[in-house]
């Protein structure tokens, strides 16, 4: 039998940037292992006390424990600036839960480990579990129909701003009487250079797999109002999401929490070089550049600088 859900759990998060402060954040509470989902992170699709499926990333997972904190924060910062993410939480995970379940194992190269009890990195699960309303491909004409197919212009931004290192991964879902699906963007784990918290930018570094998505870029406006939003993020929005990760999702190191923030907030000015650097790719993902502009004629790159890659990073 399970035990009775305490509803939400209060954990404590030191401030970042000389706040100092600790500062009281909130976890759901998970009760039911539902399945293992697939993916290098080993997650567990779980059922928490608020009544929602969660996609459950544990500390302990193959990937690196930073990538927890890259979940949560990139997260939140697409959601600050009206991108389509899943909501994402804290979730506790109790001892009792861990021994109970027997699923509820890493594979490790030594051989199996029990998943850690604890607080881990929670993003609700999307969609049902119905067959066809939730799906992670869609083929080119499928694509071409998504609803806010514009935001992969916006999510791109994002990806170029955090560093993600990962492909730009997506599910799409509809309710069952819709034709056309919309998509959520998920899987931030690789911002920030995944474990190493540095910048090191590659053009192909953050993006979706298929051109397709990219068709309807025409220049600079059609990364609005997401770019925009995210060269004036107000620095209280970046700090106050650092300061609700659990400090054991970075080892305590709150001075590299603050460098990735202070580093981070730096780059806001540097979004459109990056993004300049993936439409000079060999990928040319942006082949209707220019085809309206705000004079009837082709808009250019104009003053943006060439990005260079660098092992040091920026």
């Amino acid at each position: 039998m399970l035990p009775e859900p305490a509803g939400r759990f209060e954990y404590a998060a030191t401030g970042g940037a000389g706040h100092g402060a600790t500062v009281n954040a909130v976890a759901v509470i998970a009760i039911q292992q539902i399945r293992r989902m697939r993916g290098g992170a080993q997650s567990q699709l779980m059922l928490a006390s608020d009544n929602n499926l969660y996609v459950v990333k544990f500390s302990n997972n193959p990937q690196h424990v930073r990538v927890l904190a890259n979940e949560l924060l990139a997260t939140r910062l697409a959601e600050a600036v009206g991108l389509a993410v899943p909501p994402a939480e804290v979730i506790e995970v109790s001892d009792w839960l861990v021994k109970h379940t027997e699923e509820l194992t890493i594979e490790l190269r030594g051989g199996a480990q029990r998943c850690r009890p604890g607080l881990h990195f929670a993003s609700r699960w999307v969609g049902g579990l119905m067959p066809g309303q939730t799906v992670d491909y869609l083929p080119q004409e499928q694509l071409l129909e998504v609803r806010n197919l514009a935001e992969f212009a916006g999510i791109l931004a994002l990806d170029k701003w955090t560093c993600n290192i990962n492909g730009r991964q997506a599910v799409f879902q509809k309710n069952r009487r819709d034709r056309r699906y919309n998509a959520i963007f998920i899987d931030q784990g690789y911002c920030f250079h995944a474990g190493d918290w540095k910048f090191v930018d590659v053009h192909l570094g953050g993006v979706f797999a298929e051109n397709t998505v990219y068709r309807g870029v025409t220049g600079w406006a059609s990364f609005e109002p997401w770019l925009s939003r995210i060269e004036n993020l107000a620095p209280e929005t970046a700090w106050a999401i650092a300061e609700s990760i659990p400090p054991e999702w970075y080892g305590g190191d709150l001075s590299a929490l603050e460098m990735l923030i202070d580093r981070l907030l730096a780059r806001r000015g540097r979004v459109r070089e990056l993004i300049v650097g993936f439409g000079e790719s060999a990928r040319r993902p942006f082949p209707n550049w220019g085809e309206v502009g705000e004079n009837g004629g082709r808009e250019r790159w104009g003053e943006v600088k060439w990005v260079q890659d660098s092992e040091g990073g920026v």
